[in-house]
Order: C-alpha cells, then structure tokens, then sequence
C-alpha cells in the first residue's frame, strides 16, 4: 500500500506537531512544516500570510468544499515537548490544540479514502492572543461553505454556546504631590479604586444557558512611589459576557466620570449548531468561531478537557483523541447530507 493513502495514526502526528514549539508569534516553524505535510498527502494548500512569518494553512481537495474542520496551532507558553504514559498524551497543545488539530486531519483522510472531496481543513495561527489569525482568514473564506467544525477541548462534547469577552483598560489621571501634602495633589490611585468599587455593584446581564457575565480584575499598575501622590494607574479588565457586548458598555456609563474606559476586545458570544444524537455542552471561555462568520454555520468540539489546557500536565487520553477522528468524520457525513 502506497504509505501516503494508508491510514493516517493521529496519535503519531500529533506528537510530531507537539514537538515542534508554536508558541503563539512562533507559529513560522510549525506552519511550513504542516503545509508540506498536507501537500504530500495531494492536498492544494493556501498558506495566508498573517504576519512576517506566520501565516494560516488552508487544505482543500479536488472539490469545492462545503464542510471546514478547523482548529489553530498556536500555544500558550511554555513550550514542553510531548511523551505518552498511562494512555495519555503529554505536552504544549497535546489537548489546545495540536492533537485537535491531528485528529482533524485523520478524519479528512478517512473521509477522501471513502470518496468524499467536499471538505477542507482550515488551521489559523494567533488564537490564544487576539486571533489575528482568524480575522485574515475571515477575509479568504471560499465561496459556498456551509459549515465550519471548529475545535477546541470539549470531551468530545459538542458545544451548545461559548461567552465571549470584552477586555476594559480603566486609566486615572492625577496629580503628583508630596505625601506630606495630600490636599496638594490628586491621587489617580484613589480614583482607579473608587471605579473598581463601583464596577463592584453594577448589575451585568444573564443569559438562561450561559448564565451571568462575570469579570476578573487583571492587571492593575499606578503610583512611583510610597511618599509620592500617584498621578496616574490603569487596570484591565476582562468580562467574560453571554451576548452582545452592548449591554456590558453601557452598564460602564457610571465609572466614565472618574476614569477613561479604553475598550480593548470585544468578541460576542455565540450559539452554536448541533447534531442530534451526540452529547452536548456550554462552555464558558471563547474561541475563533465568532470571528470566522464568513466559514458557515459554526459547530464546535474536540478531544480534551479545557481544565488541563495551558497547565504545566496538559494532556489528551488516548483513546479520546482516537474516537474523535470518527467523530468528526461522522459530523462532516451528517453535515454534508443536511
């Protein structure tokens, strides 16, 4: 049997992409690797250039595609090479989402084994900070897709709905004095404060399936010194929201009178197609799929559990990466007949 039409092992490519470090702003290496991977086995590859030596993997067949697995291939540092024990698959991506990534490439294989062409592969760099990636494919989608598979680690669970997020940088200003003489300065501390305590009681909206919005306080820099009155500090702060962003905007309206409100990302949340017969979940945290509207209608699902992604023990099980590939090959089947 010719070895480039016997059946792909997803396990093995996905510890051959693991290896290889893809860091996010670090993709150069991974990508050129991946597309001349794809090319061997007859695939027309597109590499989208997204940044000076970074770009996007399009794969495409004979026809034009209706169905896209899609997934990126960018990790969150640090990079740590992989290693199987105990029917698990170590190392940075093995679950977000390298072996997503490998599991995708082994159902479309099966599929053109099986003499279906009507599908493509989409890997996009960027997605852990900011998803440049996926904007400049959203800007190259062909022409008559209908459904983009997006995958992110959801137990092999399809996604019912993922929040979005609207990242906020509050600034204060001030005014410098000595602290000895507070009446002769104004503190941007104390005004930074004054806003996080009112952000605090604001009510923010609530979904019925994805619940209420919530926020983290991230970051927060201010003053140069204990004896000095601080004349300026910042925070920044990430609302993980259940629709539009709108609402969570408009809920800031109180604190614009005491500090500047810089909105930074905004990307909504989303509700997601699904397939009868298959286990369904919502998931709280955001992926690419907002952002690739022009793909067709968005499903989502993949190997893994996001609680060890970006974990110094991020793993995938085995046998969960293997049953994927037919998951995914089943999804594309039903799709196709819809």
């Amino acid at each position: 049997m010719d070895p480039l039409r016997a059946p792909l092992d997803p396990v093995a490519l996905a510890r051959a992409l693991i290896d290889i470090d893809s860091t996010t702003g670090r993709e150069g290496e991974l990508g050129s690797w991946l597309a001349g991977f794809l090319r061997e086995r007859g695939y027309r590859v597109d590499e989208q250039p997204v940044s000076e030596g970074r770009f996007n993997v399009l794969a495409m067949l004979d026809a034009a595609p209706l169905v896209v697995l899609s997934t990126h291939f960018d990790c969150v540092p640090p990079f740590f090479p992989g290693r199987e024990e105990r029917g698990l698959l170590f190392g940075r991506g093995s679950c977000d989402a390298k072996g997503i990534l490998a599991a995708q490439v082994a159902a479309a294989e099966r599929l053109r084994a099986g003499g279906e062409t009507r599908i493509a592969l989409l890997f996009v760099v960027g997605e852990e900070r900011g998803s440049d990636g996926a904007r400049v494919a959203n800007t190259r989608a062909p022409a008559g897709v209908r459904y983009l598979v997006n995958g992110e680690p959801t137990d092999n669970r399809l996604g019912l709905a993922t929040r979005g997020v609207l990242r906020v940088r509050l600034k204060a200003r001030g005014r410098a004095a000595h602290s000895a003489f507070p009446e002769l300065g104004e503190s941007a501390i104390d005004k930074l404060l004054d806003a996080l305590m009112v952000i605090r009681g604001i009510q923010l909206p609530d979904d019925p399936i994805l619940g209420r919005t919530h926020y983290n306080v991230g970051l927060i820099d201010g003053g140069v010194a204990p004896n000095v009155v601080s004349s300026q500090a910042s925070a920044e702060l990430l609302f993980r929201i259940v629709g539009d962003a709108a609402p969570v905007r408009e809920a800031l309206g109180p604190i614009e009178g005491i500090v500047d409100v810089e909105h930074v990302l905004d990307i909504p949340a989303v509700r997601m197609h699904t397939v009868p017969g298959l286990e369904t979940a919502v998931f709280p945290y955001t992926t690419d799929v907002p952002l690739l509207d022009r793909w067709g209608t968005p499903l989502l699902c993949g190997p893994g559990s996001i609680h060890v992604a970006h974990t110094d023990e991020e793993h995938v099980a085995i046998d969960e990466l293997q049953a994927a590939v037919g998951l995914y090959e089943r999804l594309v089947l039903e799709l196709l007949h819809l």
